[in-house]
């Protein structure tokens, strides 16, 4: 009685102090060395955790010792809080998502026969943060809507308490992630609401200064999505200080783009460019980027393309090539652990559950069946679909076989002789022969990746009228004008990722812009019909090859 009246008076003097003081570390290892001489494991682990609160730079020091000391107790409670909060360094104070998840994985396992609700909660919000992250909106706003319904009737009482301050801090956390998901998901009357209920629930105390600037910021995109853009900048600027004062980088940089986006709608281009410039330091530093945030560097590239900044523009290049490097990685991870071992356990362990009920949960079983069948079902066209992607490749090689076998790479469309005499051509063959060779000079130069090209612009350079350039087209090259530009600039494109890795790293949009396509979809249609096969499968294609070539 003496020790635990001790710990408690301890844990008094420094209970007051804000987070990342170092200050309260002097009353902490008080404690931490009272527990050990008793060996007395559930408070030592206590005490670390205290530790990881108040330390600035040593949270995962701290986070180590508090685990081996929950190994030490025996207590399976304890080893999985150990690794939730192990998990919740690496995902809020590094942004390391991989990790995280590893340890939020090790932490359902101890948890998920625990009788200890708040923790199998809070390791189920961590989860479900991993699949917002992953884009997986839906899954994530039904964890997130499970957690604010157990820890709303939790909330109630003197904030003070420990379980109630515990319990407002899990409501809170739940009701911002799940605000992001329904804006993520384009619902805007549902995160509004939850904004109105965040304000009539949050606590007006420093201890929660933080989840308040969450919900400003939440606001700031808000009234962005309403066009509202210097309302906006408001939200945004208020929220930021705070996020700013607990390095919370991520939705710093989050603030920062949007930021951005609304100077950039208001006309005002230095500011639009120094925000996103901040989004580039924020990540050049700490090497994580929400995907959200990638168009930040198409709108630098563009920015410097029009200014003719060269060397801006290719470095903006290399660090948008950087980006999609780090998310794909986090992704190509991520996407596949949180299925292995969180939704695939999940599953099972409700399959098992419901062979231990009455007949009418029999009736879930096959509903499981029904699901799993199901999954056959897509897997097995999933893998059709891959086969038909393979032929369609190998089809390709052949034609870029055959192209590649003459001197030069000649369209698809191929010009025919000059004679008019089996032609429908109206007018002179001198005139026929000047817009050939002017075509020829135009293929040979490469005029056909001009963006906005029409046939009036082309008419124009090769100073004839629509009319002769259209017909000319059509008779020599077999096809319309679009459709005679579009295979072009295919061909192009096509040659350029086989041949070229710098190209096999570009994303799809640089790519359709280098090939003078105003936007994917368009450039990825054409490509399908043209080829065959999509660009992105493609290039995945193409890579694998070239990988299984070197290992040969």
């Amino acid at each position: 009685m003496y020790s635990q009246d001790y710990y408690s008076k301890l844990r008094e003097k420094y209970w007051a102090y804000e987070e990342n003081d170092p200050k309260a570390l002097v009353y902490v290892n008080q404690y931490i060395k009272k527990a050990k001489s008793e060996k007395n494991y559930s408070e030592l682990f206590q005490a670390y955790k205290d530790a990881i609160l108040y330390s600035e730079n040593q949270k995962m020091i701290y986070a180590d010792s508090a685990l081996i000391a929950a190994k030490n107790s025996g207590n399976n409670d304890l080893i999985g809080d150990g690794y939730v909060s192990k998990g919740a360094i690496y995902y809020f104070n590094q942004r390391k998502f991989q990790y995280a998840l590893e340890e939020y994985l090790k932490a359902y396992e101890y948890l998920k026969d625990s009788k200890n609700e708040y923790l199998k909660y809070q390791n189920i919000y961590h989860i479900g943060v991993v699949k917002s992250y992953l884009g997986y909106y839906d899954e994530a706003l039904s964890i997130f809507n499970e957690c604010i319904a157990f820890f709303e009737p939790k909330i109630n009482g003197d904030i003070k308490k420990n379980i109630i301050f515990n319990n407002t801090k899990g409501y809170l956390n739940s009701l911002h992630q799940a605000i992001i998901c329904y804006q993520m998901l384009g619902k805007s009357n549902q995160a509004e609401k939850l904004l109105k209920t965040a304000e009539t629930k949050i606590p007006k105390t420093k201890d929660f200064y933080l989840e308040t600037s969450y919900f400003t910021k939440s606001l700031g995109v808000s009234e962005f999505k309403k066009k509202n853009y210097e309302k906006a900048i408001y939200y945004f600027d208020k929220a930021l200080p705070e996020l700013l004062k607990v390095n919370d980088f991520t939705w710093a940089s989050y603030i920062y783009f949007y930021k951005g986006k609304c100077y950039e709608l208001l006309g005002n281009r230095n500011l639009e460019v120094e925000n996103y410039r901040k989004v580039d330091s924020i990540f050049n530093e700490n090497k994580f980027i929400l995907p959200e945030l990638r168009s930040n560097y198409e709108e630098l590239i563009e920015y410097y393309r029009k200014d003719n900044n060269h060397r801006e523009e290719l470095y903006y290049t290399n660090q948008l090539l950087k980006v999609d490097s780090v998310i794909a990685s986090d992704f190509k991870h991520l996407s596949s652990r949180v299925y292995k071992e969180y939704d695939t356990k999940m599953l099972l362990e409700t399959k098992e559950n419901l062979e231990k009920t009455n007949s009418y949960s029999k009736l879930l079983i096959f509903i499981c069946l029904g699901i799993i069948t199901t999954l056959g079902i897509v897997m097995y066209y999933r893998i059709r679909k891959q086969k038909n992607i393979q032929k369609n490749y190998n089809d390709l090689l052949i034609k870029l076989q055959e192209s590649n076998n003459t001197e030069e790479a000649q369209p698809v469309v191929k010009t025919e002789a000059a004679d008019s005499g089996d032609k429908n051509i109206k007018f002179d063959n001198s005139i026929v022969e000047k817009l050939l060779n002017d075509i020829n000079t135009f293929e040979n130069k490469q005029g056909y990746l001009e963006q906005g090209l029409t046939l009036k612009k082309l008419a124009e350079q090769f100073k004839t009228n629509t009319s002769y350039l259209s017909q000319v087209i059509n008779e020599y090259k077999g096809s319309n004008f679009n459709t005679y530009i579009n295979v072009l600039r295919i061909n192009f494109a096509t040659q350029k990722i086989y041949h070229d890795k710098e190209w096999r790293k570009y994303s799809i949009e640089h790519i359709a812009s280098a090939a003078g396509f105003s936007n994917r979809q368009s450039f990825s249609n054409i490509f399908l019909e043209q080829n065959g096969i999509r660009p992105a499968d493609f290039i995945k294609k193409r890579i694998k090859e070239l990988e299984d070539q070197n290992q040969s």
